[in-house]
């Protein structure tokens, strides 16, 4: 089974009124570019590319996929309380959305190309034996959660408004840190998706 163009039509949520601020326009059009990428990396890959791993400590295309819309899940659950609170307390947006310096500093560290390996905590681990259109599927579904959580939650102080690491007990992030987490999380591993992705292609020639 080859996973073709029939795939490749993104439907994207639309966002907002006209004059939307450039850091959420920003952020959007990462997880929109994130988006063309899976669409891309998956087209024209038979199931048993779509599944193969290098060695056993690796992951697959579909793997890093479903990694991404497990995490996607966990973190925007995690940020949605600390919202609904920000918006009934009337926390208007103060400024752009961007990290603060230990946040800063975390999505630094997560962008490619990859320097150093994390190894992923147990509950967002990939599934086993999971077939790449599904995890195509989980993938964009979660992007589109991502889209309407930005979009329902811009008017508030994402810049100060924190949460709960879901992954690190004791941390708190900002939303608009999380919100960037994901973002530079999703290129993360979009970006060895291709590596395996090049290696099952370079396999089979």
């Amino acid at each position: 089974m080859v996973i073709g163009p029939r795939l490749t039509a993104v439907s994207y949520l639309k966002i907002g009124p006209e004059d939307v601020s450039a850091d959420i326009e920003a952020l959007e059009e990462q997880l929109n570019a994130a988006e063309r990428d899976a669409h891309s990396v998956v087209a024209g890959l038979t199931a048993e590319q779509g599944t193969w791993r290098s060695d056993a400590r690796s992951w697959s295309v579909a793997e890093c996929l479903d990694h991404l819309a497990v995490s996607n899940r966990v973190y925007l659950r995690a940020m949605e309380e600390p919202a609904v609170g920000a918006r009934g307390q009337g926390r208007q947006r103060r400024g752009p959305a961007t990290p603060g310096l230990l946040g800063g500093w975390f999505v630094r560290m997560l962008e490619p190309p990859v320097r150093a390996r994390l190894k992923a905590p147990r509950i967002i681990r990939p599934r086993e034996d999971l077939m790449l259109p599904d995890a195509l599927a989980d993938f964009v579904a979660s992007q589109e959660k991502a889209r309407a959580f930005l979009r329902s939650y811009a008017g508030i102080d994402l810049a100060g408004v924190r949460f709960p690491n879901p992954f690190v007990p004791g941390v708190r992030f900002s939303l608009a840190t999380g919100l960037h987490v994901i973002a530079t999380h999703e290129r993360r591993h979009l970006w060895q998706a291709w590596r395996v992705r090049r290696a099952a292609e370079a396999k089979r020639a």
